[in-house]
């Protein structure tokens, strides 16, 4: 049962809170995972009323698809907002005079979504104003990114070790949220076939993959100060190919999970630059319409060189993974969304089966694994065609979620979910994000000028075809 707790949004009224964070807590009280013992106070530099900010939440979880009279209900009951133009000692003050009006017993989540450049300001008053401490447990969620290089992170987690302790603070990383991305430990670890072949005898290469078909959207300001390594290697594709690649804890708790995790991102060697290639999107179509390409968008620099597609080799040196290569790879404005992984294991040492050009017909048996948007996996392997003696066809094994549970909880509901419980498995510790940066700190000290590519295609192929997407037919 989660404890009766005060919930502080900080950016109570940005984006993202009105598109996952309300949703998502609204979502965790229908499924009365959170029930009557969550009470929110957004927080911002605007200055309106908790009426004001009731009105502006009931919309959003209107816009969400959510029940309007009931969603309207509980914020009337539940939110309440406070604007930092007043101070954190006022902040403080309003803090206190909630809990003790509604006989709250000193829980506190401070949630920052925020843009990372207010996040020291954030932390530091949340510090001097005595509030990394309370009568209860205290929370802080940082979303990311967390840092921009390593000597930004390793300044960043000072700061917040100056006020918060480790098991206070909450790295978050929605990617990790996701139930198929959670899956992969159960599929690892709970099927001895797929664990028994999990290694450099009998894999030959896997592919990590986050393609996207949107552009920058309106994030241009943004986006052109982190491009694709920073907005998505970094993170997201890392947490994939932890998953991917870690050793069984010893059990199923969170900082043996993390250690776990940790000496994955340590053992990456480093990343050779002939194996990593840049791009740029150009105009181009996609799904019949023609999009423009990046430096046409507003807010991105005529002579901008910020990549938005990213692929590139690296290896895991441990005992399971020597000498395997990992493929990481993302890009902007691919001809579909989808993040995927995909296990090539090694094909048998003799081939028995031969076409009428006494060409090898056996195919490599491969595994998607589906993370979205179709979420599943298929597991591709050879049978006889019907009516040959020698024809071998590649077929596949299929399993979806949808088919089997239906509607999956968003990646932010499972996540903040653990933050109340205090579960930190899914959230990304200090050590971790540091030897993550430290990984590809080299790739973006000595990044070039990206190939151009046009949108809707799967990237700069043509340069580097074993690096770029059409090296292979995404699942």
């Amino acid at each position: 049962m989660v404890d009766r707790h005060l919930f502080v949004i900080f950016g109570g009224s940005g984006d993202l809170a009105r598109r996952k964070l309300l949703p998502s807590l609204y979502r965790l009280l229908q499924r009365r995972e959170v029930a009557d013992r969550c009470l929110v106070l957004g927080v911002g530099t605007s200055r309106m009323s908790d009426d004001d900010y009731r009105r502006m939440a009931a919309q959003a979880l209107t816009a969400a698809g959510l029940d309007s009279g009931r969603a309207g209900e509980w914020c009337r009951q539940a939110l309440f907002y406070q604007s930092t133009a007043d101070g954190y000692e006022a902040l403080g003050k309003r803090i206190a005079h909630i809990e003790a009006e509604q006989d709250l017993p000193g829980n506190r989540v401070f949630y920052l979504a925020l843009p990372p450049p207010v996040f020291p300001a954030a932390i530091t008053g949340l510090g001097e104003a005595g509030l990394a401490t309370g009568a209860g447990w205290t929370r802080l969620v940082v979303e990311k990114p967390f840092g921009t290089d390593l000597e930004s992170a390793r300044r960043l987690n000072d700061l917040i070790h100056r006020w918060f302790e480790e098991s206070q603070i909450y790295r978050i990383d929605h990617y990790l949220g996701k139930e198929t991305v959670q899956n992969l430990m159960t599929f690892r670890f709970a099927n001895p076939m797929f664990e028994s072949v999990w290694n450099r005898d009998r894999v030959e290469k896997v592919e990590i993959t986050v393609a996207e078909q949107l552009g920058v959207e309106g994030r241009a300001g943004y986006y052109d100060r982190a491009g694709a390594v920073r907005d998505i290697v970094q993170n997201h594709l890392t947490q994939l190919l932890c998953l991917v690649a870690m050793e069984p804890p010893a059990s199923f708790e969170a900082e043996r999970i993390r250690n776990e995790k940790v000496k994955v991102v340590e053992a990456i060697g480093p990343i050779e630059l002939d194996q990593v290639l840049l791009g740029q999107y150009t105009s181009g179509r996609i799904d019949g319409e023609t999009v423009p390409g990046y430096l046409d968008a507003e807010g991105v620099p005529p002579d901008s060189t910020t990549p938005t597609f990213v692929a590139l080799r690296l290896g895991v040196g441990t005992w399971r993974w020597q000498g395997v290569p990992f493929y990481l790879r993302t890009g902007k404005r691919l001809p579909r969304r989808l993040t995927e992984i995909v296990v090539t294991f090694r094909q048998p040492p003799l081939c028995f089966f031969h076409g009428t050009t006494d060409g090898c017909q056996i195919h490599s048996n491969v595994l998607v694994i589906a993370l979205q948007p179709d979420e599943g996996f298929s597991l591709r392997f050879d049978v006889k065609a019907p009516g040959s003696d020698t024809r071998v066809d590649p077929q596949a094994l299929h399993f979806r979620y949808s088919e089997a549970y239906g509607r999956l909880p968003d990646a932010y509901e499972t996540l903040i979910l653990d933050v109340l419980e205090g579960d930190q498995t899914l959230f990304v510790r200090a050590d971790e994000v540091e030897a993550s940066w430290r990984a590809y700190d080299p790739v973006l000290e000595s990044a070039g000028t990206p190939h151009s590519y046009p949108a809707g295609t799967w990237g700069p192929a043509a340069v580097s075809p074993q690096l770029a997407l059409e090296a292979w037919t995404p699942g």
